[in-house]
């Protein structure tokens, strides 16, 4: 940690709406953190889409009124609902403009007393390497015995880190990087060989029925050929999948306890650990449960689309 801390600590940045009791959960974990009184955070706080929202809000912004044990704290709040997608779109492209790295959280992700060290290790281990896009705190739960830490092709989004020269290569246009799969023959990979339904959640936001970003930047990563760098086990967990996020359902899918364990981050080869790989599709295939058959397939998408509309 002398060569992360004899460099500037990345500031992290907190994207909330309207969930206050977990952004507590999320601003306490996060403080206690070894480095996190050396560490500025700036929260993102979005507006009320309508009437039911203004209490919750209001509440939020009262949690990130009395928020200490930082080095700074700042709110950058909007007094419009731009949704999730383009308010952390907008907060990253600003905060890239002004700082060369960022670590990113959302208000319901909970991270481990590592996290910071873990993230900004990642940062300035791998800040010159072109192929790597992000660091990564969250893992898939999994029984394999994985090299700590160890990379994927692609990007994340439960808690992750990422430079200015990496989020440059960010496509919004989700109809161009299908495109661009597509061409560069890596739907497969995209995914991760039929047991994922990534493809399927792009073209959901090419039309509409999402406003995923995370599916975006995995896609604009994965046609610039990068990687994201992983822990063995979960320096940060997501909290949210209990039906009160806005495109959250309510799973026990990603329940895992968070690793209590530092990580120790050193140069690695950067390639995609095939087990690292292995472990992502056998959560997949139990996951999803995607059939293997083309007519299979088709009949689950049908079926996930339609209740995706239900949904909304």
């Amino acid at each position: 940690m002398d060569e992360v801390r004899g460099s500037q600590l990345a500031p992290v940045l907190i994207f909330a709406y309207r969930r206050p009791q977990h952004l507590r959960r999320v601003v306490e974990g996060l403080r206690r953190n070894r480095l996190a009184n050396e560490t500025d955070v700036v929260f993102f706080v979005d507006g009320p889409s309508g009437a039911n929202d203004i209490a919750l809000v209001r509440q939020v912004h009262e949690v990130v009124d009395c928020v200490s044990g930082f080095r700074s704290v700042t709110k950058i709040g909007s007094t419009v609902n731009q949704g999730l997608s383009k308010s952390l779109i907008n907060g990253i492209g600003h905060s890239l403009e002004v700082h060369d790295r960022v670590i990113v959280l959302e208000d319901d992700i909970l991270v481990g007393p590592h996290f910071l060290e873990f993230m900004n290790a990642g940062l300035q281990v791998f800040r010159g390497d072109q192929r790597v896009a992000s660091i990564h705190a969250s893992v898939y739960p999994h029984e394999a015995r994985l090299q700590e830490p160890f990379f994927i092709r692609g990007a994340d989004c439960w808690g992750w880190a990422t430079w200015r020269r990496a989020w440059e290569v960010f496509e919004p246009d989700g109809a161009r990087l299908l495109r661009d799969l597509r061409q560069r023959g890596l739907i497969e990979a995209f995914d991760f060989e039929g047991t994922a339904p990534y493809k399927e959640m792009l073209i959901d936001q090419i039309q509409g029925r999402n406003d995923s970003w995370a599916v975006r930047w995995y896609a604009s990563a994965l046609v610039n050929e990068m990687l994201t760098l992983y822990p063995n086990q979960p320096m940060a967990i997501n909290i949210g999948e209990d039906g009160s996020g806005t495109h959250r359902g309510s799973s026990s899918a990603y329940q895992q306890q968070l690793s209590q364990s530092p990580v120790t981050v050193e140069r690695i080869p950067i390639v995609e650990s095939e087990e690292g790989r292995e472990a992502f599709r056998e959560f997949f295939r139990a996951r999803y449960r995607i059939p293997s058959s083309m007519l299979g397939r088709w009949l689950w998408r049908r079926a996930r689309r339609l209740r995706n509309r239900l949904r909304h």
